[in-house]
Protein backbone atom coordinates (compact mmCIF):
# COMPACT_ATOMS: atom_id res chain seq x y z
CA UNK A 1 0.00 0.00 0.00
CA UNK A 2 1.43 3.71 -1.52
CA UNK A 3 2.58 5.76 2.05
CA UNK A 4 0.78 8.99 1.17
CA UNK A 5 1.00 11.89 3.71
CA UNK A 6 -1.87 10.95 5.49
CA UNK A 7 -1.07 7.54 6.47
CA UNK A 8 2.13 8.52 7.29
CA UNK A 9 1.08 10.63 9.84
CA UNK A 10 -1.50 7.78 11.41
CA UNK A 11 1.14 5.64 11.43
CA UNK A 12 3.05 8.30 13.37
CA UNK A 13 0.47 9.26 15.85
CA UNK A 14 -0.52 5.79 16.29
CA UNK A 15 2.75 5.31 18.07
CA UNK A 16 4.11 8.36 20.76
CA UNK A 17 7.74 8.96 21.07
CA UNK A 18 9.31 8.36 24.26
CA UNK A 19 12.51 8.33 25.63
CA UNK A 20 12.71 5.36 27.74
CA UNK A 21 10.64 2.56 29.52
CA UNK A 22 11.21 4.54 32.91
CA UNK A 23 10.13 7.49 31.59
CA UNK A 24 6.71 5.79 30.80
CA UNK A 25 6.44 3.92 34.52
CA UNK A 26 7.99 4.74 37.83
CA UNK A 27 7.76 1.31 38.57
CA UNK A 28 11.00 -0.69 38.76
CA UNK A 29 10.02 -4.00 37.45
CA UNK A 30 7.61 -1.59 34.25
CA UNK A 31 7.91 -4.44 31.63
CA UNK A 32 7.07 -3.03 27.72
CA UNK A 33 4.10 -3.64 26.10
CA UNK A 34 3.98 -6.32 23.47
CA UNK A 35 2.00 -4.58 20.98
CA UNK A 36 2.42 -6.70 18.28
CA UNK A 37 0.93 -9.45 20.11
CA UNK A 38 -2.23 -7.16 21.03
CA UNK A 39 -2.25 -6.16 17.23
CA UNK A 40 -2.58 -9.91 16.23
CA UNK A 41 -5.33 -10.50 18.53
CA UNK A 42 -7.25 -8.84 16.18
CA UNK A 43 -5.64 -9.72 12.82
CA UNK A 44 -7.15 -12.22 11.74
CA UNK A 45 -10.43 -10.46 11.35
CA UNK A 46 -10.89 -9.16 7.66
CA UNK A 47 -10.84 -5.63 6.77
CA UNK A 48 -13.97 -6.32 4.51
CA UNK A 49 -16.02 -8.79 3.51
CA UNK A 50 -14.14 -9.19 0.19
CA UNK A 51 -10.60 -8.66 1.15
CA UNK A 52 -8.03 -10.94 0.15
CA UNK A 53 -5.39 -11.65 2.29
CA UNK A 54 -2.65 -13.78 4.05
CA UNK A 55 -2.21 -15.81 7.55
CA UNK A 56 0.72 -17.68 8.26
CA UNK A 57 0.28 -19.71 11.35
CA UNK A 58 3.71 -20.80 12.87
CA UNK A 59 2.05 -23.52 15.17
CA UNK A 60 0.13 -25.48 12.67
CA UNK A 61 3.37 -24.47 9.54
CA UNK A 62 0.81 -22.96 7.09
CA UNK A 63 -0.11 -20.60 5.10
CA UNK A 64 -3.45 -19.96 4.41
CA UNK A 65 -5.36 -17.60 1.49
CA UNK A 66 -9.03 -15.92 2.18
CA UNK A 67 -10.98 -13.82 0.56
CA UNK A 68 -12.98 -12.36 3.66
CA UNK A 69 -13.87 -15.73 6.34
CA UNK A 70 -13.55 -17.61 3.15
CA UNK A 71 -10.46 -20.11 2.43
CA UNK A 72 -9.05 -19.67 -0.70
CA UNK A 73 -6.19 -21.98 -0.60
CA UNK A 74 -3.86 -23.98 2.21
CA UNK A 75 -0.38 -24.45 1.62
CA UNK A 76 1.49 -26.79 4.35
CA UNK A 77 4.29 -27.29 5.27
CA UNK A 78 5.85 -24.15 5.40
CA UNK A 79 8.98 -23.10 6.63
CA UNK A 80 10.22 -20.24 8.92
CA UNK A 81 12.96 -19.16 10.79
CA UNK A 82 15.43 -21.38 11.89
CA UNK A 83 15.14 -19.66 15.77
CA UNK A 84 11.06 -19.82 15.47
CA UNK A 85 9.04 -17.14 15.71
CA UNK A 86 8.69 -14.24 17.91
CA UNK A 87 7.04 -10.71 18.13
CA UNK A 88 10.74 -8.82 18.88
CA UNK A 89 13.51 -9.92 16.23
CA UNK A 90 17.17 -8.27 15.85
CA UNK A 91 19.29 -8.22 13.29
CA UNK A 92 20.65 -11.47 12.67
CA UNK A 93 19.00 -13.87 15.34
CA UNK A 94 17.21 -15.98 12.23
CA UNK A 95 13.57 -15.27 13.76
CA UNK A 96 10.34 -14.95 11.84
CA UNK A 97 8.69 -11.96 12.84
CA UNK A 98 5.68 -11.93 14.00
CA UNK A 99 2.75 -8.76 13.31
CA UNK A 100 0.25 -7.51 10.60
CA UNK A 101 2.11 -6.80 7.51
CA UNK A 102 1.33 -5.02 3.95
CA UNK A 103 2.90 -6.54 0.76
CA UNK A 104 5.42 -4.09 -0.75
CA UNK A 105 7.56 -5.68 -3.33
CA UNK A 106 8.15 -8.31 -6.19
CA UNK A 107 11.57 -9.66 -7.06
CA UNK A 108 10.71 -12.48 -10.22
CA UNK A 109 14.73 -12.53 -10.14
CA UNK A 110 15.12 -13.98 -7.01
CA UNK A 111 17.58 -16.56 -5.74
CA UNK A 112 14.35 -17.69 -4.51
CA UNK A 113 12.39 -18.36 -7.55
CA UNK A 114 10.20 -15.26 -6.60
CA UNK A 115 10.60 -13.17 -3.54
CA UNK A 116 7.69 -11.15 -1.95
CA UNK A 117 8.80 -8.28 0.31
CA UNK A 118 6.70 -7.39 3.49
CA UNK A 119 6.93 -3.87 4.94
CA UNK A 120 8.88 -5.59 8.12
CA UNK A 121 9.99 -3.53 10.84
CA UNK A 122 6.71 -1.78 11.51
CA UNK A 123 6.25 1.07 13.45
CA UNK A 124 4.54 -1.41 16.30
CA UNK A 125 8.17 -2.94 16.29
CA UNK A 126 9.97 -0.03 16.32
CA UNK A 127 8.24 1.21 19.26
CA UNK A 128 9.27 -2.10 21.02
CA UNK A 129 12.32 -2.10 20.07
CA UNK A 130 12.42 1.40 21.84
CA UNK A 131 11.21 0.44 25.23
CA UNK A 132 13.25 -2.48 25.24
CA UNK A 133 16.59 -0.27 24.56
CA UNK A 134 17.00 -2.52 21.05
CA UNK A 135 16.77 0.97 19.74
CA UNK A 136 17.88 4.31 21.20
CA UNK A 137 15.57 7.67 20.51
CA UNK A 138 17.78 9.13 17.85
CA UNK A 139 17.57 5.40 16.18
CA UNK A 140 13.35 5.41 16.92
CA UNK A 141 13.55 9.16 15.49
CA UNK A 142 15.44 7.85 12.46
CA UNK A 143 13.22 5.05 11.69
CA UNK A 144 10.63 7.48 10.83
CA UNK A 145 12.22 9.87 8.90
CA UNK A 146 13.28 7.43 6.70
CA UNK A 147 9.48 6.16 7.02
CA UNK A 148 8.75 9.01 5.70
CA UNK A 149 11.35 9.88 2.89
CA UNK A 150 11.56 6.96 1.54
CA UNK A 151 8.10 5.29 1.96
CA UNK A 152 8.98 2.36 3.68
CA UNK A 153 10.45 1.12 6.91
CA UNK A 154 14.52 0.93 7.04
CA UNK A 155 15.86 -2.48 6.11
CA UNK A 156 19.42 -2.05 7.81
CA UNK A 157 18.75 -1.23 11.93
CA UNK A 158 19.10 -3.09 14.70
CA UNK A 159 15.78 -4.99 13.69
CA UNK A 160 17.37 -6.11 10.54
CA UNK A 161 15.11 -6.56 7.07
CA UNK A 162 14.40 -8.52 3.80
CA UNK A 163 11.57 -10.36 5.20
CA UNK A 164 9.28 -12.12 2.69
CA UNK A 165 7.48 -15.01 1.73
CA UNK A 166 9.94 -16.65 -1.24
CA UNK A 167 10.37 -20.43 -2.63
CA UNK A 168 13.14 -22.53 -2.50
CA UNK A 169 14.82 -22.10 -5.53
CA UNK A 170 17.16 -24.57 -6.04
CA UNK A 171 17.30 -25.84 -2.80
CA UNK A 172 16.22 -29.36 -1.50
CA UNK A 173 12.45 -29.73 -1.02
CA UNK A 174 13.14 -32.90 1.08
CA UNK A 175 15.05 -30.14 3.78
CA UNK A 176 12.64 -28.08 3.31
CA UNK A 177 9.54 -30.16 4.02
CA UNK A 178 11.15 -31.50 7.06
CA UNK A 179 12.84 -28.21 9.14
CA UNK A 180 12.36 -24.56 9.53
CA UNK A 181 15.52 -23.35 7.47
CA UNK A 182 15.03 -19.89 6.36
CA UNK A 183 16.60 -16.87 7.98
CA UNK A 184 13.61 -15.36 9.13
CA UNK A 185 11.46 -15.30 5.93
CA UNK A 186 8.85 -17.52 5.15
CA UNK A 187 9.43 -19.91 2.21
CA UNK A 188 7.44 -22.25 0.41
CA UNK A 189 7.94 -24.74 -2.86
CA UNK A 190 8.46 -22.90 -6.05
CA UNK A 191 5.41 -23.93 -7.50
CA UNK A 192 3.47 -22.67 -4.44
CA UNK A 193 5.26 -19.67 -4.46
CA UNK A 194 4.14 -18.79 -8.29
CA UNK A 195 0.15 -19.65 -6.88
CA UNK A 196 0.71 -17.44 -3.84
CA UNK A 197 2.17 -14.39 -6.46
CA UNK A 198 -0.49 -14.88 -8.78
CA UNK A 199 -3.14 -13.83 -5.90
CA UNK A 200 -1.67 -11.41 -3.82
CA UNK A 201 -0.44 -7.52 -5.02
CA UNK A 202 1.23 -4.84 -3.69
CA UNK A 203 -0.95 -3.62 -0.33
CA UNK A 204 -2.19 -7.17 0.60
CA UNK A 205 -2.11 -7.63 3.99
CA UNK A 206 -0.69 -10.50 5.44
CA UNK A 207 -1.16 -12.12 9.08
CA UNK A 208 2.17 -14.13 10.40
CA UNK A 209 1.24 -15.20 13.82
Amino acid sequence: MPLNRRRFLALALSWPVVANATTVSPVSDYQPTDLVETLLSRAHIPRHSNELWLLVDDKDASLSVFRGNTLIDRIAPISLGRAGAKTQRVRGDNVTPLGEFRINRFNYQSQWHIFIGIDYPTPPHARMALEKGIYSQADYEAYFDYYRRHGYPPQTTALGGAIGIHGIGGGDPDIHGRYHWTQGCVAVTNEEIERVAGLVSVGTRVVIR
